[in-house]
């Protein structure tokens, strides 16, 4: 049972979550939280106790240490905070965690539970998968919705994945079960270059959001991290000719799939997020 101490009143909150491990490819999905967290100024709310759901010797708390003194343990955990962006009428709840290593049917429960007390309505949860679309491109996200009316509601790239999940798949599942609306965003990171932070996807999640909760999002330096980061592939790329061939055939594959998709649809999709960008600029 989670103690609730003080919980704020919050107007039509929505939740915002990613889990750190299995779910993050690039550690593209917690570095949106990372960065909303940041951003906004988020403040804690109420985190889940570490014993419940973690394996100490497969999660392992860290150390924190000052002139040769243990100063603190900090321990595996899930986290929730509270955040206002500037400008908006609704409040965000950041849910920051590591995927726990056991009974993740109470884990979600008690997800469940904090969400009810806070008056969550909504859940976004975010993920990051390795895949072979080549980095030059626009970072490919693809989700999924706890019902149909709400996945055309939000405009989703549907994806079509069957196999092993982890605890996003899971979790949103367990909103739909609970009566609660769920969405889950999954950015495609490069399998040859996994190795975190990935920027781009970072970012191309963080646009995805902005057009799913037409909440601003406050990007700061991350168009320019992102810039940086795919010239800095593209010089590795150019030093190994294996590699670099590699990439130029699946820009070729990636560009022949899409091109039927190069009008109707896609194309009113696309302007339709632009217009809604540029209200918004207009309006701030």
């Amino acid at each position: 049972m989670i103690e609730f101490e003080r919980l704020p009143e919050l107007v039509d909150p929505v939740l915002i979550a990613a889990f750190e491990g299995w779910n993050d490819a690039g550690e593209a999905s917690s570095g949106v939280i990372a960065h909303l967290e940041s951003a906004w100024k988020a403040e804690p709310l109420v985190e889940l106790d570490p014993d419940d759901y973690y394996d100490f010797q497969v999660t392992r708390p860290v150390v924190e240490m000052g002139d040769g003194l243990t100063r603190s343990i900090i321990w595996p955990t899930t986290r929730l905070l509270h955040a206002r962006p500037p400008g908006v009428e609704r409040d965000v709840v950041l849910l920051r965690g590591i995927e726990p290593n056991m009974r993740w049917r109470s884990f979600c429960a008690d997800i469940i539970e904090v969400c009810r007390e806070l008056g969550v309505e909504l859940a976004v949860m975010l993920g990051a998968l390795l895949n072979d679309s080549p980095h030059t491109r626009p970072v490919p996200i693809l989700g999924s919705a706890t019902d149909e009316d709400l996945a055309r509601s939000t405009h989703l790239e549907l994806s079509r994945y069957e196999g092993p999940t982890g605890i996003v798949g899971v979790l949103q599942q367990s909103f739909g079960e609970a009566g609660l609306n769920a969405v889950s965003l999954w950015a495609s990171v490069p399998h040859y270059v996994a190795q975190p932070p990935n920027p781009k996807a970072t970012l191309a999640l963080l646009r995805r959001l902005e057009d799913l909760l037409e909440i601003p999002m406050p990007l700061g330096e991350l168009d320019e991290e992102a810039r940086a980061w795919e010239n800095g592939v593209d010089e590795l790329a150019s030093q190994d000719s294996e590699v670099a061939e590699y990439v130029k055939e699946l820009e070729e594959r990636k560009d022949a799939a899409e091109l039927p998709e190069a009008s109707g649809d896609a194309i009113a999709a696309e302007f339709e997020r632009y217009l809604r960008r540029r209200d918004r600029d207009t309006d701030s």
